[in-house]
């Protein structure tokens, strides 16, 4: 270890990766390629932090590491232990912060490598009978009131973060953890008595507690996350508060919003109020991280927003020497219209599936039994990035000074968006957030000359007669973000003392 931990970040963009896929060639990858081919790509793109998923040893490569069998042990398909130290160290030299993806949720059912069985019964680890098995993960449930677990399970964390200099953990599979009845067919609407109840499982919501306490106590600069579809309150609030101490909680509904959107709604259809809902639905003062779309969109059976978009022409007419067809044209638009105002206005935090900033074209599919064993979709393309003549360059790029911008300007920092417009026939969204103005039109046809927009920061000063004048930071109709180019960059937009949308200035644009 030659470099120091980054510090704790105040606006972080987390670039969800696994080392094994990340290559274009069919093959397990190894962390030697992700040190010296894909960080540098990470923090080209803008993102200051990097989350490794399927790190710790899993015997089956298509489980994507969630059925761990062996807990204090890097996964050997990539390489060895120094070389995944060497790749974080490399990492911290860029002031990149590394989370690994910690699955303390549920363990493999394997007695021949893993836990299951250790001791001949199946009570050691885990609750022997019904309560010890998940149904649907098929995979061994910890017992948490069990000293022993409680020490096993905390050393882990303690091992990555002080063996490894890990920054931190994504938690998988919160929500199987705090309710027995582990989310299985239970939907959750945010009824107080979703949370509070018998069906708490309490033994598995101290230990997170006690994890948290713990990090947070020896190691204060690291990050927890949890993954949790529930939404408990104050589950990112201090344990001191009486809160399960995480830093950050995925905001979970927004991914399904806009697959929902976009599989159900015809353009002129799109709810902007609804949008705007799912995308502000947080409760005060616990962070959120916000996405477009994670790994779990990526994944064979389910489809990538890209995917969503545009289909199998992204076969046939991603080259830009093909006119721009109506399709490629409104998937290119969208998919940089949703990743923007999913970045600016969803959450503390932002997330971001490799690949998937440019529009990787296919699913993710490991071998297995089902496909022959094919390393195929077991890739991700990083090469149709650097052709000049696919249109992957667009988004690539679009995605980066996004990145980018948001690090000048901090908006994950700032208090939440003040949002003065949801017009629902104009398709027009319209926020302030961090001194900027986002201005969103979804209208499949629909453009606007003089449009005037609300804002906060005043025309005139007493005794001060001068207008404050914005310009456009960003645009995504821009021409090198396969854009129309239809706004002159070169306009200056002056705010009048004219209010509007409850705004006491507003500008014409």
């Amino acid at each position: 270890h030659k470099n120091p931990s980054p510090k704790k970040l105040k606006s972080l963009r987390i670039y969800e990766s696994h080392v094994g896929i990340a290559s274009p060639e069919g093959k397990v990858a190894s962390y030697k390629n992700f040190t010296y081919n894909v960080l540098p790509r990470i923090k080209d793109l803008g993102y200051n932090c990097v989350q490794l998923m399927a790190i710790m040893e899993h015997a089956y490569y298509a489980s994507f590491g969630y059925q761990v069998t062996s807990f204090f042990a890097a996964s050997s398909r990539y390489g060895t232990p120094d070389d995944l130290k060497e790749m974080i160290d490399v990492a911290h030299s860029m002031g990149i912060t590394v989370l690994l993806d910690v699955v303390h949720s549920h363990a493999s059912k394997n007695s021949e490598d893993g836990l299951n069985q250790f001791d001949g019964t199946d009570s050691c680890f885990f609750h022997s009978g019904y309560r010890g098995t998940h149904q649907l993960w098929d995979s061994r449930l910890f017992d948490y009131a069990n000293w022993e677990v409680l020490r096993f399970l905390l050393s882990n964390l303690r091992m990555w973060i002080e063996d490894y200099r890990f920054d931190g953990f994504r938690f998988d599979g919160v929500t199987s953890m705090l309710y027995h009845h582990h989310g299985i067919g239970t939907g959750f609407s945010g009824d107080y008595n979703e949370y509070f109840g018998l069906h708490v499982d309490e033994d598995a919501l101290c230990y997170l507690m006690l994890a948290n306490h713990m990090i947070n106590t020896l190691h204060p600069e690291c990050i927890t996350i949890a993954e949790d579809v529930s939404g408990m309150p104050a589950l990112c609030r201090p344990v001191a508060e009486g809160g399960g101490g995480f830093d950050y909680r995925l905001a979970m509904a927004i991914p399904d919003k806009w697959i929902q959107i976009i599989k159900e709604l015809k353009d002129e259809d799109w709810n902007m109020g609804n949008i705007v809902h799912t995308l502000t639905n947080r409760r005060y003062e616990e962070k959120y991280i916000a996405y477009a779309e994670s790994h779990d969109q990526a994944l064979v059976g389910d489809k990538t927003l890209a995917f969503h978009l545009m289909d199998a022409e992204m076969y046939t007419n991603m080259s830009v020497l093909m006119p721009l067809t109506p399709v490629i044209d409104r998937g290119i638009q969208l998919h940089k219209m949703i990743r923007l105002i999913t970045h600016a206005l969803g959450g503390e935090s932002y997330l971001n599936f490799m690949g998937n900033e440019f529009g990787h074209p296919e699913w993710l599919d490991f071998p297995r039994i089902g496909n022959n064993e094919s390393y195929h979709y077991a890739r991700r393309q990083f090469n149709l990035t650097e052709d000049d003549l696919l249109r992957y360059k667009f988004l690539n790029a679009f995605d980066r000074d996004m990145n980018k911008l948001e690090e000048r300007f901090g908006w994950l920092a700032s208090p939440q968006a003040y949002v003065s417009e949801k017009h629902e026939s104009n398709k027009v969204i319209t926020f302030e957030r961090a001194g900027l103005i986002f201005i969103f039109n979804f209208h499949p046809y629909q453009s606007y000359v003089d449009y005037r927009v609300g804002i906060e920061t005043p025309g005139k000063y007493p005794f001060l007669y001068f207008a404050f004048k914005y310009k456009i930071l960003l645009d995504s109709d821009a021409g090198e973000y396969g854009g129309h180019q239809r706004l002159d960059h070169n306009t200056e937009y002056f705010s009048e003392e004219f209010p509007h949308n409850y705004r006491p200035n507003s500008i014409m644009v």
